[in-house]
């Protein structure tokens, strides 16, 4: 009986080293198992940071224009009729961009697509100093450091488009360049102010095809004022030269342009801006009251049938209507934008103007023989609208342009005032 005993406490003992050798195997399992959801959860996270640097956003803007019978819509084709107003439905734009900050670097890379095709508008690379992270450079095709609106999105614009001065001098806004930005430590009392400097090719968006280079500056300062104002204010500088494919060229000598020998072709005129901008915008009881101006001034150089700058990757041929003219031009702007109080309703006032010869006025062009034309008459826009906000995707606006042109006896159609003036009604979404 004893030893029965003994040996039945014995196989007790054992029993829960019997249990655990059995165990064994499963706990090995789970732990395994912990460790696997353990790197899983660490390579989800490294993933989710990765996502965190990449960015994707895009606008759409669909619109449907009506125009009088000499207006120039932005969507659509051109009027069928010389005698009567035309209508078009269009997409303006429709913009999709790619963009990778890894807190030091950044590339971006937005497209365009419309009714006239797919292309490309942001194409750059950025690097910012590793201490502050404030100063950049950027290389590639990026907005001009010139003024405010070009740097303004299109997508938060409260006209349908930018003053007429900057789509003449700025095409697509964009240019292809090196650009040094310089910036203070928050905590610096200069911290407000902003310095944005850089070389670039002078034809927008195209290949360049010379070796020379534009200037291009901008020093700003921006600063709220407690928590119910803000004001901003900017200067603005643009030296650079436009290529002249003929040998002869035109400048001012009184009220008429005379042909200068240049002895040679591929010389190049002076294109030379001044530019100054200034904005404001003020928290009361009727809402956000936004007061933006801009101007600009200098010289011009450009074909006897247009003050545009150059838009394009090839050199012009070697043909007389190519030959440049030296205009000294003034273009200004204003915007009134009034929330109305915290409803999603805005109105919008606007006032642009663009005189591409300060030097003749009304009569004075297109005399015989002064090789002056439409080209050197003033042109200005008064333009009154309405945004509404479904919400922070969608917005639906509403605008309508009375446009007004310099008149000349002596010029075929300017006589007197054309009839061009545009409304314009858009749907835009926004992710």
């Amino acid at each position: 009986m004893k030893l029965r005993t003994i040996i039945a406490f014995c196989l007790l003992a054992l029993l829960p080293f019997a249990l655990l050798a059995q165990e064994a195997p499963e706990m090995e399992k789970l732990n395994a198992r912990v460790d696997s959801l353990a790197e899983e959860t660490t390579t989800l996270g490294n993933l989710v940071q990765k996502l965190n640097k990449f960015k994707v956003s895009a606008y759409i803007q669909g619109q449907f224009q009506y125009g009088q019978e000499d207006a120039t819509l932005k969507v659509g084709d051109k009027n069928e009729h010389t005698d009567k107003g035309f209508n078009r439905f269009g997409i303006r734009r429709g913009r999709l961009k790619f963009e990778y900050n890894d807190g030091i670097g950044t590339g971006a890379v937005q497209l365009e697509a419309n009714d006239k095709g797919v292309s490309f508008r942001d194409l750059y690379i950025g690097i910012k100093d590793p201490w502050t992270k404030r100063s950049q450079l950027m290389a590639g095709v990026f907005n001009r450091p010139f003024g405010h609106e070009i740097g303004y999105s299109t997508s938060g614009l409260e006209s349908p488009e930018r003053a007429t001065i900057i789509q003449y001098f700025f095409p697509d806004e964009r240019d292809l360049g090196a650009m040094l930005t310089l910036r203070a430590n928050k905590t610096s009392p200069l911290a407000f102010l902003r310095l944005d400097a850089g070389l670039f090719a002078g034809n927008s968006i195209n290949r360049e095809t010379d070796s020379r280079k534009d200037f291009i500056g901008r020093l700003g300062a921006e600063k709220e004022i407690g928590n119910w104002a803000k004001w901003g204010l900017g200067l603005s500088y643009y030296n650079g030269g436009v290529y002249n494919p003929t040998t002869t060229a035109y400048e001012l000598q009184g009220k008429q342009f005379v042909e200068i020998d240049k002895g040679e072709t591929g010389t190049y005129m002076k294109r030379e801006y001044i530019g100054m901008d200034a904005q404001f915008s003020f928290h009361s009881s009727w809402g956000i009251t936004t007061l933006r101006g801009e101007g600009l001034l200098g010289t011009q150089p450009g074909i006897a049938g247009s003050s545009k700058s150059p838009n394009t990757g090839t050199r012009p041929e070697n043909l007389p209507e190519n030959s440049l003219f030296k205009r000294p031009f003034i273009g200004y702007f204003f915007y009134l934008v009034q929330d109305i109080g915290a409803s999603p309703f805005s109105a919008v006032l606007k006032y642009d103007t663009y005189d591409p010869n300060t030097k003749l006025k009304g009569n004075e062009i297109g005399v015989e023989n002064s090789f002056t034309s439409k080209t050197d008459l003033a042109q200005s826009t008064l333009g009154i609208g309405a945004l509404y906000r479904f919400n922070k995707h969608i917005r639906v606006q509403a605008y309508y342009e009375f446009n007004f042109n310099e008149k000349s006896d002596f010029v075929k159609g300017y006589e007197k005032d054309r009839k061009d003036n545009v409304f314009t009604l858009r749907l835009q979404y926004k992710f």
